[in-house]
């Protein structure tokens, strides 16, 4: 059905109705799309027909225009703030542990892409950012905002890096929110209270198998997720090792736990009940998953040590310290077994093998000391590893 000057609507037989132009531009005849009936109407497909005429008055091919405004409207779209977040997510993810990466997507979900998600990220400007990181302070989450200028901070510098921003805008940030303190995991330093703690544990009257977990996370000071998510695959009773994939550790490099005679007295009592299946500590419900990262924690809760007290990951704190200051093991063989970033001279990582000797010995002292504290043991001579 024609118009006038070249503006028609184009009738499918499904019953669907298309505006079309028909011009020509340096002698051709050519098209153009002006929407749809009944969305465009009449009097608007009229208006786009003189602008797109006024375009040809002025030497501008509409058509061109036209799909270099959509191009425009694409690379808009690919160059949000959030577009760019998720794809430097994705490069990154493959290099973080699991829970690490989610509680990262989470942040960013949750506290910065509903505000400037949708903005390209070239015309975000230090007060769009900060504003962003108010909300977070003003709930009382201090280092959260830290942590998401952090986050913020390595996906402008990707961006900067991929030619669609030209800087990184949160290094103008320095010094605008007040400096967070840092928590440290609760953890029990003193000998005479660990040796207490030793013998609730020993007298724990819950699960077995959550007290087969609350007596191994002294002995090998792993981080919790580690011991959690522990599997019959990685243990070689035999060899008295336990090999953790890269996939699993914070670092993302294999790490070799020396298993002292104790752990694998524990390994042996418990493999009967959950040998059968892929993980040490399955959860409850469903042998499919492991315990939950709440689970040793509850324990410590019930047999008396809250939060402020004592937690899974403070056995890693109390190793360090005790068999530093007590036992006098060499700084660098305790850093190797906590599976820290130890470098040699030559500024080259470690591999999991190395000290193995000493480390191996410094697992059956420190697991033959805590014996001593379940004991009441008040004097512990002065043994030395690596010195």
């Amino acid at each position: 059905m024609t118009d006038e000057r070249g503006l028609y609507l184009l009738l499918h037989p499904n019953g669907s109705k298309y505006w079309r132009l028909r011009y020509s531009f340096e002698g051709k005849e050519r098209l153009l799309a002006l929407g749809v009936y009944p969305d465009v109407s009449l009097a608007e497909a009229r208006e786009r027909r003189e602008q797109a005429r006024r375009h040809i008055a002025n030497g501008v091919d509409p058509g061109v225009l036209k799909k270099a405004s959509k191009r425009s409207s694409k690379t808009i779209l690919e160059n949000t703030f959030e577009a760019i977040a998720r794809e430097w997510y994705i490069k990154h993810s493959k290099n973080w542990v699991a829970y690490h990466g989610d509680r990262i997507l989470r942040r960013l979900e949750k506290d910065v892409f509903p505000w400037i998600g949708s903005h390209p990220i070239a015309n975000l400007t230090p007060p769009d950012l900060l504003s962003v990181l108010r909300r977070i302070e003003d709930r009382g989450a201090l280092e959260s905002a830290h942590r998401v200028q952090q986050y913020c901070g390595q996906i402008f510098r990707y961006a900067v890096a991929t030619g669609r921003a030209e800087r990184d805008v949160t290094a103008d940030l320095r010094g605008a929110l007040p400096p967070a303190q840092v928590k440290s995991f609760a953890a029990i330093l003193n000998p005479q209270k660990l040796g207490q703690l030793l013998r609730a544990i020993h007298g724990y009257e819950g699960s077995f198998v959550t007290k087969c977990a609350l007596r191994l996370a002294p002995l090998v000071f792993v981080r919790p997720g580690e011991l959690r998510k522990a599997e019959w695959s990685e243990i070689n009773l035999e060899l008295a090792e336990w090999n953790i994939p890269a996939e699993k550790m914070k670092m993302r490099q294999p790490h070799l736990v020396p298993l002292c005679k104790q752990a694998v007295e524990i390994l042996r009592d418990l493999y009967p009940l959950t040998g059968e299946g892929k993980y040490l500590f399955p959860c409850v419900r469903t042998t499919s998953r492991p315990m939950s990262d709440n689970t040793i924690n509850s324990a410590l809760k019930r047999l008396g040590y809250d939060s402020t007290e004592m937690s899974t990951h403070g056995f890693r704190a109390t190793a360090r310290t005790l068999l530093d200051e007590i036992l006098g093991i060499r700084p660098d063989i305790i850093e190797h077994q906590l599976a820290h970033a130890v470098k040699d001279p030559n500024g080259r990582a470690y591999n999991r093998t190395t000290h193995l000797d000493a480390r191996r010995e410094m697992m059956q002292k420190w697991a033959d000391y805590l014996d001593q504290l379940v004991e009441g043991a008040k004097v512990v001579p002065l043994q030395m590893v690596g010195k």
